[in-house]
């Protein structure tokens, strides 16, 4: 794209009012980004508002022009480049909802961004177990060659992105931030890693600071980028609920693990199993909703939510057996099992060193399967 080419965008994009839904309403009378800044008062009228008139007639801003001016000494960095609705390389899938971005900042690999791909959210709290079920998932789907996509939050998405990088078909992170700005801070080193290996994404212009509304926002463009979505782990107001009920408006696939009745994570993924969403407890379970090949099936037919880990420590076998998979009072398990306070202490604390034991609210314990 022209120096040009992107100041008419830009000059478009931050125009007062002009959203991207009046942008691809704009898009579709006039057929192109320099079309609609030629119009005249009397032809813009017939589709926008008064107000949003004069902010298209108006000359360009002081502001963009500074904003043009960091963004294409952004733009000249390795890996870096700017993406426009309507142009080549934007992604199809992105580009038929109703409220696509009119430009996308990308970081990486944009090649990835013409792959199958497959949505991966859930609770920025997540549970060791939701954790160990998101990095299996990512990993068996990245590796039958879908790119997952994710959110770069920590929890469920650090964990999807974690487990994609391990696997061929890589993960794409969009970010609700500016694209020279990395948030949170706590996964800087795996938004390196995704730049490089992976591509990271952003609608939001260079110097966008971690804004509370974007986050939302940017939801629409990780479930539109997909073909399908899946929830790993959501508490009933996740707003994980939201982006799965986005893609549903978009036409895409809806997934959910289920969980323990007990568990406030488990709760997002049960509302959704009962609005409609498949519920899925294998990768092979999402490749054969989502009609994949039969050869790359295969590769994920035994990955199932829980993975293979660490021994269990001697003589914790009853406990073990005992702690089920639901979060338990430890009085419980002290009248179950006939032993000493001091002894189940000692044993849960062996089964929580090694993984295999997560403290829950309350008090409860809860078995985290390896």
């Amino acid at each position: 794209m022209s120096d040009a080419r992107l100041a008419a965008r830009l000059r478009l994009e931050r125009a007062s009012g002009i959203g991207p839904r009046t942008v691809r309403k704009l898009l579709d009378a006039f057929g192109s980004v320099d079309a609609i800044l030629d119009a005249g008062r009397e032809a813009l009228g017939a589709h926008i508002g008064p107000a949003q008139v004069r902010a298209l007639c108006a000359p360009a801003s002081a502001e963009t022009a500074r904003l043009l001016e960091a963004t294409l000494r952004w733009r000249e960095q390795p890996g870096h480049q700017v993406l426009a609705l309507g142009e080549p390389g934007y992604p199809e899938l992105l580009a038929n909802i109703p409220d696509p971005p009119l430009l996308l900042y990308i970081k990486g690999r944009a090649e990835l961004l013409a792959r199958p791909m497959l949505a991966m959210v859930g609770s920025r709290n997540a549970s060791t177990q939701g954790k160990t079920n998101a990095l299996a998932f990512a990993e068996a789907l990245s590796g039958a060659g879908l790119c997952i996509v994710s959110g770069l939050a920590l929890g469920i998405d650090a964990a999807a992105h974690e487990g994609a990088l391990k696997a061929q078909g890589s993960t794409v992170a969009v970010i609700g931030t500016g694209p020279d700005l990395i948030y949170p801070a706590r996964n800087r080193a795996l938004s390196e890693r995704i730049a490089i290996d992976g591509c990271i994404v952003s609608e939001y212009p260079v110097g966008t600071p971690p804004l509370s509304g974007n986050f939302p926002k940017r939801n629409r463009i990780i479930s539109g980028l997909a073909a399908g979505v899946l929830v790993v782990e959501a508490a009933a107001q996740s707003g994980s609920l939201i982006t799965a009920r986005q893609a549903a408006e978009q036409g895409r696939d809806v997934f959910a693990i289920p969980g323990s009745i007990h568990a406030s994570l488990a709760k997002g993924c049960h509302i959704l199993i009962r609005e409609g969403a498949k519920l899925v407890d294998t990768a092979a379970d999402v490749l054969e909703a989502m009609a994949w090949s039969p050869l790359v099936r295969k590769a994920a037919t035994a990955v199932p939510a829980q993975r293979s880990g660490s021994s269990v420590p001697a003589g914790t076998e009853a406990l073990l057996a005992a702690l089920g998979h639901d979060p338990v009072e430890p009085d419980i398990l002290l009248a179950s099992l006939a032993v000493s306070p001091a002894l189940l202490s000692s044993q849960l604390l062996e089964l929580e060193l090694v993984g295999m034991l997560e403290r829950r609210p309350g008090g409860r314990v809860q078995r985290v399967a390896k």
